[in-house]
């Protein structure tokens, strides 16, 4: 994946497995989750607050090359694609031990108020997310 801008480590939980010992498909998405808000985070970018508001995904998709179970060591990476006035579309890769994708995808986040209406996205969070 290119310009990647944020790389998490992290292992699946057993209970993101289902009762076949795999990650259940849904899944995917808390690591990816948990990866952007890191990254949000760390550059000091609001990820949600009742007052202010926050960043929903309005679009994802996800690629699943590789069965994953618990216990299994995981990177998440992120890519930023595209920042809109009030969007974000982020690529994702989870690669397994091995460097191998396990999953791939993308999803669109918008920036909304606290009533969940899209806001423009401020110069200060633009600059943080470029």
């Amino acid at each position: 994946m290119e310009n990647v801008v944020h790389r998490q480590a992290d292992e699946v939980a057993f209970g993101d497995t289902d009762a076949s010992g795999w990650m259940h498909f849904p899944n995917i998405f808390r690591y990816v989750e948990a990866a952007e808000h890191a990254f949000l985070r760390d550059r000091g970018v609001l990820v949600f607050d009742r007052a202010s508001g926050g960043w929903p995904r309005v679009k994802v998709s996800c690629d699943y090359q590789k069965p994953l179970q618990c216990g299994d060591r995981i990177e998440v990476r992120l890519a930023i694609t595209r920042v809109g006035n009030s969007s974000v579309t982020w690529d994702f890769e989870v690669a397994n031990a091995a460097g191998e994708t396990a999953a791939f995808g993308s999803m669109t986040t918008v920036r909304v108020d606290h009533q969940g209406h899209p806001q423009a996205i401020s110069a200060a969070e633009r600059a943080a997310l470029c």
